[in-house]
């Protein structure tokens, strides 16, 4: 018995099977790029329509008014003085115990000259997070700054 080669339905020999038929192996892209062109044109026409974001109106209040609570405020002047209600401080060590026994809140604002130095700050809001207080940075607004 002899083996073949080549036969009639495609088969040559142990390799693999050839089809005999000559389908189109290319894919036509072109209807995609028509529907990728127009989905283009579409975003681009609604682009500048859409509003990013949610549309909240805020309300408008006046200034809060004063309060009879007392409350702490360390500042930090230029040249590294702190001072606790216009009050000098005297020791950065004793600030968070100083802070405790004239004052009833848990938070302390803390206020600093914008030409600062950021470790001068940090060295302060180190000491007083140690006493476990409410820290709150006090900032102007670019209005009331000017």
């Amino acid at each position: 018995m002899a083996i073949s080669t080549g036969n009639s339905n495609g088969w040559r020999g142990r390799g693999r099977a050839r089809l005999s038929t000559t389908a189109l192996a290319e894919m036509n892209v072109v209807p995609l790029v028509d529907v990728v062109l127009v989905l283009l044109i579409i975003f681009m026409l609604t682009a500048h329509v859409m509003e990013y974001g949610l549309d909240v109106q805020a309300p408008v209040v006046k200034e809060a008014s004063e309060t009879n609570e007392d409350l702490p405020v360390v500042t930090i002047t230029r040249d590294s003085k702190l001072y606790v209600n216009e009050a000098p401080a005297k020791n950065i060590n004793l600030l968070g115990s100083d802070i405790r026994s004239r004052f009833k809140t848990n938070a302390v604002f803390v206020r600093a000259d914008r030409r600062l130095q950021w470790e001068q700050v940090a060295t302060v809001i180190a000491a007083l997070g140690k006493e476990k207080f409410d820290i709150k940075l006090v900032t102007m607004t670019e209005d009331v700054g000017k």
